[in-house]
């Protein structure tokens, strides 16, 4: 089993409150969970912060090369959505 874990530092200039942040994660989330059905994404840090969120994405699957390709597959989706502005990027990829 491969355990696949991205985190993401998201970047939102405009929002002008916390609850425009909410809502731009929330829809963020929803737009990845509805296109990638086998992966699991949540707000994980940066919560009070109304121009910035971490997002973390995890993926479990039998090869390193597939669960890597996925993952790059939500990270591109993610930047193509326009909703916001990537910032730094950890992979980790577990043997178990």
């Amino acid at each position: 089993m491969v355990i696949g874990i991205v985190r993401i530092d998201l970047y939102m200039n405009d929002n002008r409150s916390l609850k425009e942040k909410r809502q731009t994660v929330k829809s963020l989330i929803h737009r990845v969970q509805s296109r990638f059905t086998n992966v699991s994404i949540s707000e994980v840090d940066s919560l009070d912060l109304w121009q910035k969120a971490t997002i973390g994405i995890a993926f479990v699957g039998n090869e390193t090369r597939f669960v890597n390709s996925v993952l790059d597959q939500v990270t591109d989706f993610i930047g193509s959505t326009g909703l916001v502005e990537m910032g730094q990027r950890e992979l980790e990829i577990i043997h178990y």
